[in-house]
């Protein structure tokens, strides 16, 4: 190793309690001298777990009438003699909001601050351009989200770490849930989860266990529970953590919940009033269901192809075989036209369901993704029954939309589609929207949802898609009351959140709260609730009574004082962030606006606002964390095109287009703007060096070398895949070689080999790169473009195959418009259209005709492999195949990429 880089390497040791808290433990940063060797640093990296000792983890939760305000705090020794970096890492719901973060170190506490985003991205780059890191909050799961941050712990001391986070519990299918992750992955000392619920109604049951319990931990899960008041703990010992009496792994692996409801009478619902602020809880009892007209609008264009069109259909069957018999229902299935199962909506007899689920099983996939003319058919529809008397009065009227991608937008522009939905709804039907998996336009689908009363959901790209599917429609397929409205004296209340609401499901709950004018006033603060109900007109009325603090809560240890006012921000909020995202641009500012302005003054860490930590390192370097939120659709795009680190807003540019090959080699380019991707398949003979992305003006070339099978079957195609790499940039001086064997790299004259067996992070004079041991490498050209190079491990004894690995292009907009090569020419974007698809040799990969640079190509739709987030299986990514070796398609032919050697430049 020589002077002039710098080498990590990462030994982890992970710790995750509560929502999920885990520590990392790192080696810190050394800066290597021309005399050190590999061997030596080989030697050094092994760091042993019991030098840090996990003193304590507790989750003290309270929830005061469904405010939860959680606190996690955990406690960890540095015993060894040397300095250790230590990551906190802990999984929280993406409905809660960070309010505070803070970290106690020698005696010292160093607290976050809620700023701007704006803010805390211009302080966020100055750090990042120093060196300094950056701790972010990003997507982890469907439920959950993780906030990072890392501080380096002295010897002989103690790092205590404590997150507090915030959020209104919803109630669905009749019951509040508090999910709690537990994952330490090593036994912990004092481990604790506390729990204190106050509900004033009354609590109706509660219930507490572990998706990891065993007979031996289900006695420790404690649970009193009172009139008002419950209380739930568990807290193992260190020995009845333990898998077995010699063993060290430990049985606490998974997710502790907590379920409750409350009582309900059937009146005005139940009013809590704290230090002026009132929240009103409204969720009657024993209200028959509301009889539903309801249109499926269902995708089947070929991006549903596969899995997604086997799991919908799958879970409409067992959707329509319990539809109640006094419901409406018609399906709409759309690509480039929509299909209508009967003209008009069909009453849920046996008869009539069994036909349709019937017909649900013969939908196949076929052509573009045109929602449009299909939603407003839908919409035609329930109007027409509604002229026509077929249906009794009052029944709710809701579309159910499921789409995967991105609606075409010829003749129509996305906005207009939207506004044209809206005007032909006008406020009278529900739409819901099911966005499958993370290309489908989840913020499109968000805002037309919302314009028309409506909620969208995403559904995750799973085996149990099906229940996902079934399990919300269970969630809107029974409402007790439409038209819900709340009326307060104008002159009591003021800062309202809603107070209309287009449905009442059973099982939720309505929440309205706001201010009170005058605390004199509250004998005369009358309250009123209309709604339309199964039969009749709903309507009831009340009013509130003055009581003392004292008398409304006298056991104050199980709440926070100002739970009400902290709980109608939160709400305000919420609302806020949607009203954003439909109105007038006006409309849309004040909102974003007001919801930025209580964000910072309740501390609340949303969509609006970051988290900054600034700890001291040393004397001469401060280090920067940042604790960011995701909005759904930017966690779909994260998830879609790899950016897992930085959010949106902190990157140069957002969710670019991937450009990679893998495989035997199979070239895919997607083109998120389209909608779709581009695949070709490169046939040569092993040996052959290919030129993939050449940059005259940026001096970046990329070239990549084949390899064939260890044996070759007589009369067979001969597979070939990449197993080396080269990487060239001029200007810096930087030669970079990776085979699946090692990595040799030289910048400015300065050598460096290392090998795919650790995780280690090296910095050079131009350029960083990353290894993940036996899986990855990522190429960072200081201030330019960044590379992703993948591992495919096989097994050593297999008698054909071998290692090989996988190129993938990230920020390719940083290329200059003169890049060029098998995968360069293509960074720029590319025209082309596809006509009506129509069967091929393989019934199921329809061929079409392809319209690109003046030339007409038949293709085939197919599937390639990105390997970025699963490197054994891989995702499937739909394409357009272009046969022969992607003539047409490319600039010439495959042969006019071939070059003499890894690093030619020319």
């Amino acid at each position: 190793m020589y002077a002039g880089w710098i080498f990590c390497v990462f030994v982890c040791v992970c710790f995750t309690s509560g929502s999920s808290e885990t520590l990392v433990i790192t080696k810190g940063t050394e800066q290597w001298d021309s005399e050190t060797s590999m061997t030596r640093l080989l030697k050094k990296r092994s760091v042993s777990s019991a030098e840090i000792e996990i003193q304590s983890v507790k989750v003290d939760c309270k929830v005061t009438s469904r405010f939860a305000h959680t606190v996690m705090t955990t406690k960890a020794l540095n015993k060894a003699n040397i300095s250790k970096e230590v990551s906190f890492e802990v999984e929280l719901p993406k409905t809660s909001f960070i309010t505070n973060f803070s970290m106690e170190i020698d005696g010292k506490t160093y607290t976050g601050v809620v700023k701007e985003k704006e803010k805390a991205k211009q302080q966020y780059e100055k750090a990042v351009s120093s060196g300094q890191t950056a701790g972010l909050v990003k997507a982890s799961g469907r439920k959950m989200e993780k906030f990072s941050v890392s501080v380096n712990v002295a010897a002989d001391s103690s790092v205590i770490f404590i997150l507090t986070h915030e959020e209104l519990l919803q109630r669905q299918f009749s019951k509040y849930e508090l999910m709690i992750r537990v994952k330490p992955k090593q036994l912990v000392q004092h481990f604790e989860i506390v729990a204190d619920i106050y509900e004033p109604q009354g609590i109706a049951f509660v219930d507490a266990y572990g998706t990891f319990m065993t007979n031996e931990l289900l006695p420790l899960v404690e649970k009193t529970v009172t009139d008002k008041k419950a209380h739930v703990s568990f807290s193992p010992t260190l020995d009845q953590q333990r898998k077995c009496s010699e063993c060290d792994g430990t049985l606490i692996d998974g997710d502790f919940f907590i379920k409750y409801d409350v009582n309900r009478p059937h009146d005005i619902g139940d009013i809590q009033i704290v230090n002026g602020y009132f929240v009103h809880f409204f969720a009657p009892a024993s209200l028959p269901r509301v009889p539903k007209m309801v249109v499926f609008v269902i995708d089947n264009s070929y991006s549903m192809v596969g899995n997604k069109m086997s799991q919908t259909k799958e879970a409409l069957v067992t959707i329509l075989g319990e539809l109640p018999e006094d419901d409406y229902f018609a399906i709409i299935v759309f690509s480039t036209t929509f299909v209508v199962w009967r003209p008009h909506l069909s009453k849920a007899t046996k008869e009539n369901v069994h036909a349709a689920q019937e017909y649900v099983k013969t939908i196949e996939v076929i052509g573009g993704t045109e929602l449009h003319d299909a939603v407003i058919h839908g919409v035609e529809m329930l109007y027409e029954e509604q002229r026509n008397g077929t249906a009794p009065k009052n029944m709710v009227l809701m579309i159910i939309l499921l789409t995967d991608g991105v609606p075409n937008q010829w003749p129509r522009s996305l906005p207009e589609i939207q506004e044209s939905i809206r005007n032909a709804i006008n406020g009278t039907i529900t739409l819901f929207s099911l966005a499958f998996g993370n290309d489908a336009d989840y913020g499109f689908l968000d805002t037309l949802s919302k314009q028309n009363n409506g909620i969208v959901r995403r559904i995750y790209e799973d085996s149990d898609a099906p229940l996902q599917l079934k399990g919300f429609y269970e969630e809107v397929s029974s409402p007790l009351l439409s038209e819900v409205n709340f009326h307060y004296p104008d002159n009591t209340v003021n800062s309202l959140t809603r107070s209309h609401f287009k449905q009442l499901f059973n099982g939720s709950e309505i929440m309205v709260a706001g201010r009170l004018n005058d605390l004199n006033d509250i004998n005369d603060f009358a309250i009123e609730v209309s709604a339309q109900g199964f039969e009749n007109n709903f309507e009831l009325k009340g009013q509130a009574n003055a009581q003392k603090w004292d008398t409304i809560f006298p056991d104050e240890e199980y709440i926070f004082g100002d739970f009400t006012e902290r709980l109608w921000a939160y709400l305000t909020i919420q609302e806020l962030l949607d009203k954003k995202d439909k109105g007038t641009p006006e409309e849309k500012g004040n909102a974003t606006a007001d919801a930025l302005s209580l964000s910072l003054k309740y501390n609340f860490v949303t969509p609006l606002t970051s988290m900054v930590v600034t700890k001291p390192e040393d004397e001469a370097k401060n280090n920067t964390f940042i604790a960011d939120k995701l909005t759904e659709e930017e966690r779909g795009k994260a998830a879609k095109y790899g950016y897992s680190a930085i959010p949106a807003s902190y990157s140069h540019k957002s969710y670019a287009p991937t450009y990679y090959v893998d495989g035997d080699p199979h070239f895919i380019i997607e083109l998120p703007d389209q909608n779709d991707a581009l695949c070709f398949n490169i046939d040569d003979k092993p040996g052959t060096i290919f030129n993939l992305v050449r940059d005259p003006l940026t001096g970046i070339v990329v070239n990549g070398q084949t390899i064939g099978d260890k044996k070759v079957i007589p009369g067979e195609k001969v597979n070939t895949y990449f197993g080396r790499f080269g990487i060239v940039h001029e200007k810096f001086g930087i030669r970079l070689m990776v085979s699946t064997k090692e990595i040799s790299v030289s910048d400015e004259g300065k050598q460096a080999k290392f090998f795919w067996t650790d995780t280690a992070t090296v910095k050079g004079p131009n350029m960083d790169l990353q290894v993940i041991k036996d899986r990855s490498l990522t190429v960072t050209l200081r201030n330019s473009v960044k590379f992703l190079i993948i591992l495919h491990k096989v097994w050593q004894k297999h008698p054909y195959h071998q290692d090989y690995l996988g190129f993938y292009t990230l920020d390719s907009h940083l290329f200059s418009s003169n890049v060029h090569g098998l995968l360069g020419q293509f960074y720029h974007g590319l025209e082309f259209e596809v006509s009506e698809p129509f069967p091929g040799k393989d019934p199921n990969k329809p061929d079409a005709i392809m319209f690109v640079k003046g030339r007409e190509l038949v293709v085939t739709r197919g599937w390639q492999r990105d390997f970025r987030q699963d490197v054994k299986n891989g995702e499937q990514v739909p394409c357009w195949f272009i046969h022969k070796n992607g003539t047409g398609l490319l600039d010439g032919v495959h042969s006019d990429y071939i070059v003499s050697g890894l690093f030619k430049t020319i």
